[in-house]
């Protein structure tokens, strides 16, 4: 599978965890590890709040694919 995001990636850069943004966001732990390993991907409005609470853009969470 294709990774489609990079809230990992970003969670690692700043030291936080699944569980920090699950609370920040307001969204259950299980629901942001599906993000976190893209089981699932966030809707719009959760990427919103996810981008808004790590203080970063939109774009800097979804990877564009080099290839396409």
């Amino acid at each position: 599978m294709a990774k489609l995001n990079r809230i990992k990636v970003v969670l690692a850069e700043r030291d936080l965890n699944n569980k920090w943004l699950a609370e920040r966001i307001g969204k259950d732990p299980a629901t942001v590890s599906k993000w976190i390993t893209n089981k699932t991907q966030p809707s719009l409005e959760a990427l919103i709040a996810i981008a808004n609470a790590l203080e970063v853009t939109v774009q800097d969470l979804v990877r564009q694919e080099d290839n396409l």
